[in-house]
């Protein structure tokens, strides 16, 4: 009876011991992952911010040169499509750049730019340049116009913006 005592110690013993070597694996895996997590957390919160400021820094000393503003002189008049109310457009424009060169190829190409200008602008229906967004997409058109003659003539440069200082229909 004694021995059959001893055996089931034994064998209790045994399970104690299987069952405190997985505990102690489990904790060890938890203690790794903690580990694991926090080190990547400290990395993101100062590692990856000191990277983004670091990039954020080196934009902020680019310095950019000012802004030139270029009037296309004289406004621009056009006849506008019969089946209006309208029959006439006249806009001032001016063109934003930044680099003097760029400004000095549109003066230098002004008979060209102003071409193309005229025919985009006489062939608008009175009726889609109404309402603002109308405008804004006749802007744009023209920004996509002048920026294609200085890529073209193999120019500068791009124009940034481009402005309409007067805006008639009559």
């Amino acid at each position: 009876m004694a021995k059959q005592q001893e055996d089931e110690d034994l064998d209790l013993g045994a399970e104690n011991a299987a069952g405190s070597k997985k505990k102690l694996i489990i904790i060890i895996a938890a203690a790794a992952l903690l580990l694991l997590i926090s080190l990547g957390l400290g990395w993101y919160l100062f590692g990856g911010d000191e990277e983004a400021a670091t990039d954020q820094e080196a934009e902020v000393v680019v310095e950019q040169l000012p802004v030139i503003y270029h009037p296309l002189n004289p406004v621009f008049v056009v006849n506008l499509p019969q089946g209006g109310k309208a029959k006439m457009l006249q806009i001032g424009v001016q063109i934003m750049a930044r680099d003097p060169a760029v400004i000095e190829f549109v003066k230098h190409n002004d008979p060209m730019v102003r071409h193309n200008l005229l025919s985009l602008f006489g062939n608008q229906k009175d009726a889609a340049l109404r309402d603002r967004k109308g405008k804004e997409k006749l802007q744009s058109e023209v920004l996509k116009t002048v920026n294609q003659i200085l890529k073209d003539q193999k120019g500068p440069g791009d124009i940034e913006a481009v402005f309409f200082t007067s805006f008639v229909m009559q």
